[in-house]
């Protein structure tokens, strides 16, 4: 009953078995390789135009360097309040970007609206040297709390930001686990709504080290290889990454394994809506469950072997939650089982 993170979980057999087989052999390094080249063509396949595509290592490495891509002196970046480039990154992407600003926007539930996208870059006036300048926005997708933008959203926070010319990044680190709830294209949900640069996760997802920066202008690409070469992320045995995303794209896997997911969510939210120990804090959209349980149900639970966190209240979080009581998030994976979720179930019962 692991349910803390879609870290947790290993990777998927066929995620396994394609490392295995590209472990022998040899194969041209630092992108070069003959598969590297097939993986970067199945990116352009499935976001329906040409893209540049750079492998790296970690999320954080994508979120952070990506940003870099676009950052200028002063810039200031709009993301949510409680976004992962805020709460969860250590301020890399301040620190590789060498001195890009994250500044917060407000909104209910992850999201930002657009009347607080609008009034934060307004504070902000471009030749105003002392304050700095607007940059970029950064919208996460799925978001920390677990919702999802409507792709309507994304068009109209991405329509703000360029109307003060500014490029939309992504952060897609649970990228499938939003498309699939929306049940539309990766195109769809990124620039044909007006997303200029995706950090396209596949971690969470199935894969055992697989993150890539798309860019849905090529011309891009160039600089940004050597913002990722002096960042440590060029991966010499490049072929490793695109082994996983190789079998991560074959007969529409990671789909598949971000369905999965999600579906074991709605059947853990059930849990929590039946229970008389638990209820949940908000619907989830995608494969995070935020619920609120008694103390006692917590540890009753964690004694048999659950596995969860307790989590901060965001701050427009409009429920109640009692001194005997605390905000959990429950993520599940692919990894995940119905017989976890039944097990997890009959604990909360009792």
């Amino acid at each position: 009953m692991i349910f803390a993170s879609d870290n947790w979980a290993g990777a998927h057999p066929a995620i396994a078995a394609s490392l295995a087989e590209h472990a022998t052999g040899y194969s041209a390094g630092y992108g070069a390789g003959e598969l590297d080249k097939v993986v970067d063509a199945k990116f352009s396949e499935l976001f329906e135009r040409e893209v540049a595509v750079l492998f790296v290592g970690t999320g954080t490495a994508a979120n952070s360097l990506a940003l870099t891509s676009v950052a200028k002196p002063g810039g200031i970046v709009f993301a949510h309040a409680h976004a992962h480039v805020i709460d969860d990154e250590c301020g890399a992407p301040e620190y590789l970007s060498g001195g890009l600003r994250i500044s917060p926007v407000e909104g209910g539930v992850g999201k930002m609206t657009p009347a607080a996208l609008r009034h934060a870059i307004g504070r902000f006036a471009d030749e105003f040297v002392h304050a700095g300048r607007p940059n970029a926005v950064s919208l996460t997708q799925a978001t920390e709390a677990g919702s999802v933008y409507a792709l309507d959203e994304i068009a109209a926070l991405s329509a703000i930001a360029k109307e003060f010319g500014l490029p939309v990044h992504m952060d897609g680190a649970r990228f499938a686990n939003a498309l699939v709830s929306l049940g539309c294209t990766p195109a769809e949900m990124t620039w044909k709504r007006g997303v200029d640069l995706l950090s396209f996760g596949g971690t969470k997802n199935g894969c055992w080290c697989a993150e890539a920066i798309v860019l849905f202008d090529p011309s891009k690409a160039k600089d940004l290889a050597f913002v990722r070469k002096r960042a440590a992320q060029l991966f010499s045995k490049s072929r490793f990454i695109a082994a996983q995303f190789d079998a991560y794209f074959r007969d529409g896997l990671w789909l598949q394994t971000a369905r999965h997911a999600n579906a074991m969510a709605v059947q853990l939210a059930g849990v929590f809506r039946s229970s008389n120990a638990a209820r949940l804090a908000w619907e989830p959209q995608a494969n995070e469950v935020f619920a609120i349980l008694s103390k006692p149900a917590i540890a009753a639970a964690r004694s048999a072997g659950a596995v969860f966190y307790e989590w901060n209240v965001p701050e427009h979080f409009d429920g109640r939650i009692g001194e005997d009581e605390e905000l959990c998030r429950f993520v599940t994976s692919f990894a995940t089982t119905t017989e976890d979720v039944a097990r997890f179930a009959q604990l909360i019962r009792a």
